[in-house]
């Protein structure tokens, strides 16, 4: 008859390292707080805009704008 071996654990603290998340910036705009894919679209879309209108669009994305809203509104604000 086999018997079952148990699950062990240690006692005391494991020491792991903190992952630490890249700073990913586009025109001198953090984009890091943004998901995956919006900054896959801020990458393209700074191809085309200033640094001063990518600043202002990844601050509203931040704070729950969409893209096309944060767009519109910088264009309104900022300009290209």
């Amino acid at each position: 008859m086999q018997m079952k071996k148990r699950m062990t654990y240690k006692k005391g603290k494991k020491t792991t390292k903190k992952a630490t998340k890249k700073k990913v910036m586009i025109k001198g705009a953090d984009v890091s707080a943004l998901t995956a894919r919006q900054q896959a679209t801020m990458k393209k879309h700074s191809v085309h805009h200033t640094g001063k209108h990518m600043k202002m669009m990844t601050a509203m994305m931040k704070r729950g704008k969409t893209f096309t809203q944060a767009h519109k509104d910088t264009q309104k604000k900022v300009g290209s």
